[in-house]
């Protein structure tokens, strides 16, 4: 398994390489105006303290998961297993949400760049929401189905229906984060957009992780992993707040009432979807079945309770659908 990450990791950068190789080779043409900056000049120092602030903020963010494994180490064998497994599956609708954000990233910048702080304002707005859609559908789903989809996926060999359990109510308590991890992950990218330095990200994160090491350290030995998992949604929700809080004139200024009301929409769909879904998959003996049946209900569930509530991003979606069908009559 360790050979195939590194063989992936590698191959990943060789179908790279030949893009990266003519971009060096593509001589500097500086557009009219610019200035060319030296050693010294003070866009360059400004470029790298914007690159130490993203820096700091990544290594910050990743200590989270070494407090966390440093406080699972102090528990019986097979808690770290546990979580890191939980991790892994739960984190799938996360890292897909955020590939909006990544791909939207250079807009929101060059609107910025250009003075379009409305321009960047919505297209931040946008991501956000369709982005916090995508991980509670994901998070709806992972609550609903986690015993089966946990049997499905390890028990086999020595990984048995005990480790199963733990695994699965492991899952169901980080998922409640997997919000706050999508919205750090958005508004993160929106704060680095500003040409300017920033710190609020790394502040907000460094609160985080400290909230995670306190209610981990107080929580670990009466609820064991259960309570490192939810000392990680704590704290990264709380990063979340402090960087949803941090969003004003000299950033992004997104209307966070709106955004709110919004997200809080998707999440009643969600939390509906998650219970629906969970009621099918008890009621279904095979786990292939089950998590097949438990994902379709959680889908259609939240999609309809969704727009129910008249929550984004289904009446803007449908009103796009709606006006591509009658132009193609």
């Amino acid at each position: 398994a360790a050979a195939g990450v590194a063989v992936g990791g590698v191959l990943m950068v060789v179908v790279q390489a030949p893009s990266l190789w003519r971009q060096l080779r593509r001589p500097y043409r500086p557009g009219p105006g610019a200035a060319s900056a030296s050693a010294g000049s003070p866009d360059r120092t400004l470029q790298t303290a914007i690159i130490w602030t993203v820096l700091l903020f990544a290594l910050c963010r990743q200590s989270q998961v070494l407090i966390e494994r440093f406080l699972a180490s102090s528990l019986p064998a097979g808690a770290i297993s546990h979580l890191n497994y939980a991790q892994k599956v739960a984190q799938m609708p996360m890292a897909l949400s955020l590939m909006i954000c990544t791909v939207t990233f250079p807009v929101v910048a060059r609107a910025l760049a250009k003075g379009e702080t409305e321009r960047a304002r919505e297209r931040v707005e946008r991501d956000i929401v369709l982005a916090g859609c995508v991980v509670l559908l994901g998070a709806a789903a992972v609550v609903a189905a986690a015993p089966p989809l946990i049997e499905l996926l390890f028990q086999r060999g020595a990984f048995t229906a005990r480790d199963t359990a733990a695994t699965a109510s492991v899952m169901r308590v980080y998922a409640f984060g997997l919000l706050g991890h999508t919205l750090v992950g958005a508004l993160a990218r929106a704060h680095f957009s500003v040409a300017r330095t920033t710190w609020i990200p790394l502040y907000a994160m460094f609160v985080g992780v400290v909230a995670t090491a306190g209610i981990g350290f107080l929580t670990v030995g009466t609820w064991g992993v259960h309570g490192i998992a939810a000392a990680n949604a704590t704290g990264i929700c709380v990063t979340a707040l402090l960087l949803l809080r941090g969003m004003g004139p000299r950033t992004v200024p997104i209307r966070t009432r709106a955004l709110a009301g919004q997200l809080g929409r998707l999440l009643v769909a969600a939390g509906c979807a998650a219970v629906l879904g969970a009621l099918c998959a008890q009621r279904v003996a095979h786990p292939a079945l089950a998590v097949l049946a438990s994902f379709t209900v959680v889908t259609v569930s939240f999609v309809l309770i969704g727009l129910l509530l008249r929550a984004q991003p289904w009446p803007s979606a449908l009103r796009t659908v709606s006006r591509k069908l009658r132009h193609v009559r």
